[in-house]
């Protein structure tokens, strides 16, 4: 049994440490980035976001600073979401494996898995939305738990059961009406699930 965890907001907290990091480039570019909206709606490609605050032709090398940042800014501050490690350590105590599977780059997702301690077997990066779907159907997770609606296209797109968690940008209802097959307010509430499933 596989089961694939979204990173951002679903297993870690990023929230101040990515704020620190669009902060960071604000400052060095004269560009106002309303952080606190930012970090509101953690889940999309970095490129994403940057999208709404700089031109075009300035994302490529804006996406090079902010990885530049990252490490030393963003990893150290860093927090694991309440029930992450008891979530991971369920699967394990059940005789699975763990992967997460992330739209953060593979490097970043690797260090802060790290950081965190975390139990997992498997790390992909630079996915998003549908496309995560191929990395869990290539290792076979029969579950994916996230905290976005892009994870439940992850799923979907894997023919995975869907896992909401409603600790990020999305709340449960709006998880639910978009599809999940089912809905935790958090991950402490996983170990539960998963030994009544």
């Amino acid at each position: 049994m596989m089961v694939g965890f979204d990173l951002d907001m679903t297993l870690a907290d990023t929230r101040k440490g990515i704020g620190a990091v669009y902060a960071a480039l604000s400052a060095e570019t004269g560009v106002f980035i309303d952080v606190p909206l930012v970090t509101s709606r953690l889940g999309p490609p970095l490129q994403s976001e940057l999208a709404h605050w700089y031109p075009a032709e300035h994302i490529p090398a804006m996406v090079l600073r902010f990885r530049e940042l990252y490490p030393d800014l963003a990893i150290p501050m860093t927090e694991a979401m309440a029930g992450a490690l008891s979530a991971l350590e369920a699967v394990i105590a059940a005789g699975g494996r763990t992967m997460v599977v992330t739209a953060k780059n593979e490097r970043d997702a690797r260090a802060t898995v790290a950081f965190l301690g975390l139990p997992v077997d498997l790390v992909a990066g630079g996915l998003w939305a549908a496309a995560k779907g191929v990395a869990l159907r290539e290792h076979g997770a029969v579950t994916y738990v996230g905290d976005h609606t892009g994870d439940v296209d992850a799923a979907r797109a894997a023919g995975a059961f869907s896992l909401g968690v409603a600790t990020g940008p999305i709340d449960a209802e709006a998880l639910t009406a978009y599809g999940a097959d089912h809905v935790l307010a958090d991950l402490t509430a996983f170990p539960a699930w998963l030994a009544g499933t």
